[in-house]
This record gives structure tokens, sequence and C-alpha cells, in this order.
């Protein structure tokens, strides 16, 4: 059983379908997702890879389960992944339906439905040729953020985004007021082959975390710069905190670090998404620049300062100090 996304974790139906279908092996797919089965306690695997991949890599009969912000937008989900596969079964939790698409194992499908009481609908993945360099972003709601790589790049004004890969750049076709700064951050990194970009729209997780305990008191400081989808990639147990840098980041360094008790440096300048709900664990200080942009002080912070510590408190002070006239505190959980 593969597992995209965390709402599936925090909804309860994972728990439900290892009850139900009694997997041999439950894999999971996604940073946001680790973070709500690592809070779940059950029995699964964590892997930094997407679906399709995971799915490639399996040779015993596998179904994937999701549940959408919407049940059409789950369905154009399990579509996406099964396009890049021969078949998929695919339990879409949002409106109990299992989608057998294209060539899957139609008895399988069957069981599957007969087990849990959804609906079962055979369907085929869309799979006609896109124009190169054209990336199509659906299911969107309208006002919702919507990424690329990880990164905020507008706000969705129609339920489709359709970006194009052109003359060196990424611009905006139709359906997407654009973020400025969130392109530049983008680029920044070089022009992302918008093709196999990972590309989302929506919150990437609407449960509030849950607190663990403190982590260590002194090691290495973790830097997460404008991608936080990155941020397990970085963390290991030598790490007694992490120096974030952006708005977003920040949220979600801080909703992902909240679980397992690393306390945050956040930098950030004030340009949120509301992409997460908030939590830091105890420790933690977000630092909003009050002349400048977070990239700036950021990178000034990145430079200048050891990135590992003796005692993480310490250098908290240490570096509030060298900013001290350039930046304002709004998130302060020290001595907690």
């Amino acid at each position: 059983m593969v597992v995209h996304g965390p709402e599936a974790f925090d909804a309860g139906d994972v728990e439900r379908m290892i009850g139900l279908l009694a997997p041999r092996l439950v894999l999971v797919a996604g940073v946001m997702a680790r973070t709500a089965a690592e809070e779940s306690g059950l029995p699964v695997t964590c892997t930094d890879e997407r679906p399709s991949v995971v799915f490639r890599a399996l040779v015993e009969p596998s179904c994937l389960v999701n549940r959408g912000k919407t049940p059409e937008s789950g369905r154009i989900f399990g579509e996406l992944v099964a396009g890049r596969l021969s078949g998929l079964i695919h339990v879409e939790c949002s409106d109990g339906t299992v989608y057998c698409w294209d060539s899957a194992d139609e008895n399988l499908a069957a069981e599957i439905a007969s087990r849990t009481g959804y609906g079962l609908v055979r369907a085929g993945s869309d799979r006609r040729s896109r124009p190169e360099g054209v990336r199509e972003i659906r299911g969107c709601i309208p006002g919702e953020a919507v990424f690329v790589n990880g990164l905020v790049v507008g706000t969705a004004t129609a339920e489709t985004v359709v970006l194009e890969s052109a003359g060196g750049t990424l611009r905006v076709v139709s359906g997407l007021e654009p973020k400025p700064h969130g392109f530049e951050k983008l680029l920044r990194a070089g022009l992302p082959d918008i093709g196999i970009a990972w590309c989302k729209s929506g919150p990437v997780r609407t449960a509030s975390p849950r607190q663990g305990g403190r982590a260590r008191s002194g090691g290495r400081i973790a830097v997460v710069d404008h991608c936080g989808h990155t941020l397990y990639r970085d963390i290991g147990e030598d790490v007694c905190g992490v120096l974030a840098v952006g708005d977003d980041t920040t949220a979600v360094c801080g909703h992902i670090c909240s679980h397992a008790g690393i306390p945050v440096f956040g930098v950030i300048d004030g340009d949120g998404d509301a992409i997460v709900k908030p939590g830091y664990a105890p420790g933690s200080v977000v630092v909003e620049v009050t002349h400048g942009r977070d990239d700036d002080i950021g990178r000034e912070v990145i430079a200048t300062r050891n990135l590992w510590a003796a005692s993480w408190e310490e250098w908290v002070e240490e570096t509030l100090r060298a900013l001290e006239g350039r930046v304002r505190i709004v998130v302060d959980r020290r001595g907690e």
C-alpha cells in the first residue's frame, strides 16, 4: 500500500485501510505525509520519492491510498500518477472510490472495493502528448497557493494553471496571479524542467502539528533556505536546531520539527502564504526583517555564524545580538 499526502493519516484512513486490507508493507510518499505518518505511530516505511517512482520499483500487487482536498482533485491526482504507469489501483478516500486505472488488475481492485465498501470505477488516464515546455496544474481552487518544486509561485485564479518554459525563463500562460519573488527564488536555482517539476496547489497540511520531546541541546545547525520540502534530507541525530530562511520555509520547518522536538530559528519578511498551520518546538525563535528581505539577512547569518553550536540557546542569543536593530521577534519560545 502506497500512501500519498498527510490527510489520509490525519483523517484515520490509513489506520482503517491497514485493518481492512492487511498490506504486507505500507510505503509513504511525500514530505508532509512523512510527518503525519511519524505522528500517527503506525508501522510504515517512509520514502522521499514521488508515488510513480515508488510504484515502478514494486513487483508485488499494490494500490495507492489518497485523500484529495476534494473528490475531483483526488481523481485528478490518481490520473496523473496512472498516466506515468501501465496501470494503477487508486483508493480515493475523499469520496470512497476505488479507481481501476488503465490495465490495472480488475480482480484486485474489486477485492479492495469489496473489503472497504467503496464504489469501483474503471477509468482510463489521459495519455495525450502535451506541448514541450508546457505544464498544466489541474484541480486548483481559486485563491490557493500554487507550488513549483516546493516554492510558492503565485495564487490560482482558475481550476487549471498553465505554465510555460520558454526563452530561458518561466512564464504564466493562464490561471495564476504570479508572485514575482516566488518566481525569482525558483529561477535562482536554474530554470526547472517544467515537464517533470513537482507541482501542486493548496495547503501542504490542514492539521496542526503535534508536540514532541526536546532534541539535543548542542550539535549541528541545519540550514534550509527557501526549500522546506528538503528538510528531511538535512536533519539527523546530530542536529540541535534548524536555521530556516523564508516565510513558507519557516512555517514548514516549524511544523515538521515540532513533533521531532527540534527548535527553529526562522528569518522571514512577511510574505507568507499560510500553507500550513504554524507550530514550533520549545526554543524556537522567528524574526521578521524590518528593512530589506529575508534572503539578505538569511545569507548573512549563513555566512557569518558558526553552524555548529555547543548550546542552541546561546547560539540563538548571539545571533539575535548580531541582528539587533534590523529584525523584530514575532515568535519566541525561549525558556520553554
